[in-house]
């Protein structure tokens, strides 16, 4: 049995009041105004000027650009319907994208951050002075295989020798600081945050907190820091790791190997990497199951018509590849009404009506 399940949930920050109403997951943002069923009933207030976003990587941008349009930018996209709406009240004057490393650490790629530097309402104002590198983070820079990094680094520049900011809105990109508290009663106030500075070798820099703070006033914090995995019933798991414990891919339970038990991709190694990273960590784990496979005991041959039998007894309606083609026409459908490239089906009796759908 192979365990391809991910990094499913979104990693916390460990700080006190990140569960006070107005501190989010950046992931349950994306999902609700995406159209993801699961999100389909939260609730974010817009009505504060300042907003906190934790993380310097694409999904943090997804979540800055969001916040920065404006309804009419917004109306004739795929966005869904409720998103737009609630949007329309959306009173956020200033962002602020915090990273803990500096800007050569930084995640983001060079097309989500220079789209940043174009939003039509928002200027981005990035101080000159965080853009000062310290020895190993100036190696990094200068290795020639950090290209992303390189073309990150000329975009910041470039914001850096921006004028003064004349827009309706303020992105302000910040380096080199870790939340470390978020302050209120019960909802989100305001957010303390530690100017950091960097040890260790390239690429293996981390950062560690000077004691000097700064308390921003805010309304809204969304963290977007990362992923981890769940844990499965009765298979091993690393909750410090957040993935399921593997030698090359061999699930291990006390150190010894569990026969016919492998991992692949995210839940294997964590959230790093991309395509090219996972095609390398999928070849390792078939290269174990190929090693190993004179021990594993035979499986029983295939039989799709049992699964079938079993989800209709248990009245699970299954969802075709044609059926998904009847709720992409059903989306279509509907947002050429108003104007739109699609407007999603949020819940998922909609989605499984819409299946069964004439096309």
């Amino acid at each position: 049995m192979i365990f391809a399940t991910g990094a499913e949930v979104a990693a916390g920050l460990g700080i006190p009041g990140e569960d006070f109403i107005g501190s989010h997951a950046a992931d349950e943002f994306v999902g609700w105004y995406n159209g993801r069923p699961d999100f389909r009933e939260a609730r974010f207030d817009f009505s504060h000027e300042t907003a906190v976003v934790i993380g310097q990587g694409n999904i943090a941008t997804d979540v800055v650009r969001m916040l920065a349009l404006t309804t009419g930018e917004l109306k004739n996209t795929d966005i869904c319907q409720h998103a737009l709406d609630a949007l329309a009240e959306n009173r956020v004057r200033e962002i602020h994208l915090i990273g803990r490393r500096g800007p050569v650490q930084a995640k983001f790629t060079q097309q989500e951050i220079e789209e940043l530097g174009e939003l039509p309402d928002c200027d981005v104002v990035l101080d000159p002075a965080d853009l000062v590198l310290d020895p190993s983070s100036q190696t990094e820079l200068d290795d020639q295989k950090n290209f992303n990094s390189k073309r990150n680094m000329t975009v910041f520049e470039s914001f850096a020798k921006r004028p003064a900011p004349t827009k309706r809105k303020r992105l302000f990109i910040r380096f080199l600081q870790s939340p470390v508290e978020i302050r209120g009663g019960d909802r989100v106030e305001s957010i303390v945050l530690e100017k950091n500075r960097l040890e260790g070798d390239p690429f293996r820099l981390k950062a560690h907190g000077t004691g000097a703070k700064e308390t921003l006033p805010c309304g809204l914090v969304f963290r977007a820091v990362g992923h981890r995995g769940v844990p499965i019933p009765r298979v091993p798991f690393d909750d410090k790791r957040g993935i399921i414990p593997n030698n090359a891919g061999r699930v291990i339970e006390n150190g010894k190997p569990v026969p016919g038990l492998y991992a692949v991709g995210w839940i294997k190694r964590g959230p790093t990497g991309l395509i090219g990273t996972n095609k390398a960590d999928g070849i390792e784990t078939v290269d174990a199951i190929l090693a190993d496979l004179p021990e594993i005991p035979p499986c029983p041959a295939p039989d799709t018509a049992s699964v079938h039998a079993l989800l209709s007894s248990r009245a699970i309606q299954v969802v075709t590849y044609d059926d998904w083609h009847r709720i992409d026409a059903a989306e279509i459908a509907r947002g050429e009404a108003n104007g739109k490239p699609r407007e999603k089906l949020t819940t998922i009796p909609e989605l499984l009506a819409a299946a069964k759908t004439a096309l």
